[in-house]
């Protein structure tokens, strides 16, 4: 598996990118200004995508991560958040940031085993700006849980 850096030329990854977040205009909104990287086969398969977008001052956030349904549970999005904090840390951001639903089980254990903090929840926050209500492992999606992640020692006591 190789990742990389998506080409100008190429068309990103819609059907990834929407299993991540249903609301194409809401996509549109970040993906002009980010930096995405996809992460292909051997046989040039697209298995997943991770977004990043500049929030200011020394903060990057993962504005969407995706893995194809058949190659979940591969260790594909730990790879993807791997390779987003090593780029963060290139360009010397100093914390990385990442939002999910309350009732994205998976993602939450995910992001906290690769060292995410839960720093914060924005209530509603799904019930808002979506038209259509979510529900993932029986439960509605309403609120967005904020986890942080320390890319240098300075900031590491701020959180």
């Amino acid at each position: 598996m190789e990742i990389r850096g998506l080409t100008p030329d190429e068309q990103p990854p819609w059907d990834l990118l929407l299993l991540a977040d249903p609301s194409r205009d809401m996509v549109s909104q970040y993906l002009d200004e980010s930096l995405c990287y996809v992460a292909k086969s051997d046989a040039s398969d697209t298995l997943g995508v991770i977004v990043l977008l500049p929030i200011g001052g020394h903060s990057i956030e993962i504005k969407n991560l995706a893995v194809a349904e058949p190659a979940q549970g591969k260790g594909i999005g730990k790879s993807l958040i791997a390779h987003g904090t090593q780029m963060a840390r290139k360009m010397r951001y100093k914390s990385i940031e990442i939002g999910t639903g309350n009732s994205s089980i998976n993602q939450l254990a995910l992001y906290q085993k690769a060292g995410f903090r839960i720093t914060g929840i924005i209530h509603d926050f799904f019930l808002r700006n979506y038209p259509e209500p979510i529900y993932e492992n029986g439960i509605q999606c309403r609120d967005m849980i904020k986890l942080t992640m320390c890319l240098s020692n300075e900031t590491q006591d701020k959180l």
